[in-house]
């Protein structure tokens, strides 16, 4: 019996291992700086193409970063807040559930621990103790039944934070070569140099934490990238030139 229970407290701990492995954070940085590598850049290769002046690129350049920070950030502050909202209302429905219908939650329990490969026997017993504790019962519903984790206190601050800091970091790298050169085009080549690198270098870490194949992660990224600088530098040359 002893044994039974030491295997399943292995078991859930590399279950939430795993989880938290996966971090927020993380995320929060590869969001940012996915769209601020890639719409500033898009942006100021645009520019080059319909304009000489590195100056009127730095502005718009600028403005765009400022703009795209702020609202990148409150997508993630949103993102975060309905989160919690969604924790929240789903913890009341819980507790709700085990006073109306406890037998039907025990149920619910002994259906995960049956997913495991315990026996029917073990599965009451298991289901039994841990109706005794309803804060610990309704934790394990929303972990094991659900498969949600207790958001973090000021997630939702901290993921706007951390989502507008990386955007503007992104944004900053593509557009740092128009401070020091006073032509547009040249400062151009530049930009895609610095910014192809880091897209790359970027792609392969992004690849990386979310378990994909590294170096064909990292190419889509710069492909992603080269093709909408590519396409917003064509259309600005097509309108100027009309």
């Amino acid at each position: 019996m002893l044994k039974y229970y030491a295997l399943l407290g292995v078991f859930l701990a590399m279950h939430h291992e795993q989880h938290l492995k996966s971090s927020d954070t993380i995320r929060d940085i590869v969001i940012g700086m996915s769209d601020g590598l890639t719409v500033p850049f898009a942006l100021a290769a645009g520019l080059s193409g319909a304009v000489a002046k590195s100056g009127i690129v730095v502005t718009a350049g600028i403005a765009e970063i400022v703009a795209g920070s702020i609202a990148m950030g409150l997508g993630g502050f949103l993102a975060g807040r309905t989160e919690a909202d969604h924790y929240d209302a789903e913890l009341k429905r819980e507790y709700d559930e085990i006073e109306r219908v406890p037998e039907q939650e025990k149920m619910e329990v002994k259906e995960v621990f049956a997913d495991f490969g315990l026996s029917p026997a073990l599965q009451d017993q298991i289901a039994n103790e841990m109706a005794k504790d309803k804060d610990k019962w309704v934790d394990f519903m929303m972990r094991y039944e659900l498969g949600l984790e207790k958001p973090e206190a000021n997630r939702a601050t901290q993921s706007a934070v951390t989502i507008g800091i990386s955007y503007i970091i992104g944004g900053i790298i593509p557009l740092s070569p128009y401070f020091f050169v006073d032509n547009s085009q040249h400062a151009l080549y530049y930009s895609c140099a610095i910014t192809m690198v880091c897209l790359f270098i970027f792609g392969y870490f992004k690849s990386k934490v979310t378990g994909q194949p590294a170096v064909s992660g990292a190419l889509k990224v710069l492909l992603i990238g080269a093709l909408a600088a590519a396409a917003a530098f064509i259309m600005a040359k097509l309108i100027n030139g009309a």
